[in-house]
């Protein structure tokens, strides 16, 4: 049976995978993740009142670049010319009834035209956004969590369409 590991060599060291063959077509990926807060400090961030400055905006810029960067980060992945990189956020106000936490979910969407996908690049996103959260609202709330971090979607390449059924909301 073939290994389906294909970041290990024939003696079991990793390497960067050879993507010289693989066809250039359209990729998307698209992940999702989740800070809870207390509710007073989303109130803030939504009112503009936290000291560090625009929460969303410098964590909306902040995932940009973690999704240029990931191959600085992560070490098998290859540099790629993305296409596109967008982050937005959805806000859920009412307290989670069993934590008291509100939510704030940041959704990336990443794109490139290659020959690999852009699966890493959109959870670096995410989770460069999340951290950029929490550093900015930390004087005010020590206590935030991120979660539920995963790939929402992927589209491209000998693999296809890739879409999760669920997406959880454990704290």
């Amino acid at each position: 049976m073939t290994n389906p590991l294909t970041h290990f060599n024939e003696e079991g060291r990793a390497r960067m995978v050879d993507v010289g063959d693989k066809n250039i077509t359209e990729r998307t990926a698209v992940a999702t993740g989740v800070v809870w807060m207390q509710p007073e400090t989303l109130r803030l961030i939504k009112e503009g009142q936290i000291k560090k400055g625009d929460v969303l905006a410098v964590a909306q810029v902040a995932g940009i670049m973690g999704a240029k960067k990931t191959s600085d980060l992560i070490p098998m992945c290859h540099p790629l010319a993305l296409t596109h990189v967008d982050i937005s956020f959805s806000d859920n106000l009412d307290p989670d009834p069993e934590t008291g936490l509100c939510s704030l979910m940041i959704q990336a969407t990443v794109k490139v035209t290659g020959k690999t996908g852009v699966e890493m690049e959109a959870l670096t996103a995410v989770t460069h956004a999340a951290l950029t959260i929490y550093d900015m609202c930390k004087a005010v709330d020590k206590g935030m969590v991120f979660n539920d971090v995963g790939l929402l979607h992927k589209s491209g390449g000998k693999s296809g369409v890739f879409n999760r059924e669920k997406v959880g909301s454990r704290k």
